[in-house]
């Protein structure tokens, strides 16, 4: 990767001498540790908790088939997030660097492997994703304006739309803005949540026999739907749900005294996502019937209606709000990736630029919103969650495999942090089974297609990564864009605090 790295020098002086100015000193553009415990926390449940729990509860239930199996896989759910996240933190405080899943994978199996699920997550996987939140804000935002009926697809995608654009221009922008959102709106996350928790221990202790009836205690698993497509939809939409338990890794270059703070972290973080879940949706099933929740579009807003009465309002807009931080936090966390790739060359390399005012990746963050608003055109919120789930997955089996070739062939590696090999394997199951079980038992022709457009990039990777062939057009290209969008390479963080 020299050669490219020779490259990002040569595209930065020239930028600077294209500027005529000496005012933009690479120093400015290295980024700073500045994330402590608390906003790890804050990061980590803060994208956690989003359109999620608002969107999946009807669908668990409907693949489930059963109120008991629904709570199970809840419960499930967050247990695998929470070994996966541990076993990620292994991973973590053995390379320190920032972009997830792409440098463990660059790092363990080498610059192949690492292309693909680079391509993956920046061109499929976190656009799918911020369609899927942006889509969770449009219906809860247009839901109050549509009683007792599902809002126009064409209304819900231009809200959708709009959020995307707002949240891109506000991430371009600033990003101490972009921070401070992301905190305050972790406080409406907890507060929505806390809310339908109180609501339902209210309308529990009014009649304990709703419960009874709605969760059909004597027999919970009555209806239970035991095939492998229907339970791995399920957990495609509940895990949908706790994504986020790694992205403390895609910016751990940013963190303070990662080998510390990381671990702690994911385990507050995912603890305490993992028991609102659950008492979220007990809540739910104690104001909803099981055959009012599956049928709801808005499964927040119905309960709010139940509950709230004439005020039921408020929980669509909570839950709009609740769900516009972590679209905020998907931009936040996803543009290291696109900057991480493109500075290890895997990537063009404007990708890997940050303004030189704002310090924000802004060319990573057009790109994406780019793909996002592509994305969402043809698309619904089912079907991208369950595409977006089966393309994560495969890569953090990939990701997970290599922690477990390193715990076996390279034990001399020093560790600050540790797990048990069994966690690693009992997820590298767990995914195998989740990427596996809708392809076996109800095949589906868009996996095919999806799976052939990842690998289609082999053609991109043979002459632009091995061969590292650089075309003049390319590098004029890249200076046009530079000068345009004000942007210079930024340079990597060494130092471990």
């Amino acid at each position: 990767m020299k050669t490219q790295f020779h490259h990002l020098k040569c595209r930065r002086q020239h930028y600077f001498c294209a500027l005529g100015s000496h005012l933009y000193e690479p120093e400015a553009m290295k980024m700073k540790r500045e994330i402590g415990l608390i906003g790890g926390v804050a990061f980590i449940s803060g994208t956690m908790i989003g359109s999620g729990i608002f969107m999946s509860p009807q669908f668990v239930l409907a693949y489930a088939g059963s109120p008991g199996a629904s709570l199970l896989i809840w419960a499930l759910c967050g247990v695998v997030s929470m070994f996966a996240a541990m076993s990620y933190t292994e991973l973590g405080t053995l390379i320190p660097e920032s972009g997830g899943e792409f440098i463990y994978i660059l790092r363990i199996f080498g610059p192949f492997p690492a292309f693909f699920a680079a391509i993956t997550f920046i061109v499929v996987v976190r656009p799918f994703g911020v369609a899927a939140v942006a889509l969770g804000i449009a219906k809860y935002a247009t839901a109050p304006f549509y009683v007792g009926c599902d809002p126009p697809q064409l209304l819900v995608k231009c809200v959708a739309a709009a959020a995307i654009l707002t949240v891109a221009i506000i991430n371009v922008m600033n990003v101490r803005i972009a921070v401070r959102i992301q905190v305050v709106f972790l406080v409406v996350k907890v507060l929505t949540l806390m809310i339908i928790v109180i609501g339902g221990i209210v309308a529990l202790t009014q009649s304990q026999r709703v419960l009874v009836q709605n969760l059909n205690v004597d027999d919970a698993f009555k209806g239970t739907r035991y095939s492998f497509s229907t339970l791995g939809m399920a957990f495609y939409q509940g895990l949908w749900s706790y994504s986020g338990w790694y992205n403390l890794n895609y910016v751990i270059e940013e963190l303070k005294k990662p080998q510390v703070n990381l671990p702690r972290a994911v385990v507050i973080a995912v603890s305490l996502v993992t028991s609102l879940y659950l008492l979220v949706n007990v809540s739910y099933l104690t104001v909803m019937t099981p055959k009012e929740l599956i049928s709801s579009s808005a499964v927040a807003v119905t309960w709010g209606n139940k509950v709230l009465g004439s005020w039921g309002w408020i929980m669509s807009l909570a839950a709009a709000l609740s769900t516009f931080g972590t679209l905020n936090g998907s931009f936040f966390s996803g543009s290291r990736i696109s900057f991480v790739a493109a500075r290890e060359g895997h990537m063009p390399e404007i990708l890997s630029m940050a303004h030189v005012h704002r310090l924000t990746p802004s060319p990573a963050l057009i790109f994406t919103t780019v793909v996002s608003l592509l994305v969402l055109i043809p698309g619904d919120f089912q079907s991208i969650v369950n595409f977006h789930s089966f393309l994560a997955w495969f890569f953090y089996a990939t990701a997970l495999s290599g922690l477990l070739y390193l715990k076996i062939r390279k034990p001399e590696l020093p560790r600050t942090y540790r797990v048990p090999i069994i966690l690693p394997i009992l997820v590298l199951i767990a995914a195998v089974f989740l990427v596996l079980a809708p392809i076996i038992d109800d095949p589906q022709i868009e996996y095919l297609y999806v799976t052939l457009f990842i690998f289609s990039w082999v053609l991109i990777y043979i002459p632009f990564i091995h061969y590292k062939l650089y075309p003049s057009l390319l590098t004029k290209l890249t200076i046009f864009l530079q000068l345009f969008l004000q942007v210079a390479p930024a340079e990597k963080t060494c130092d471990a605090d």
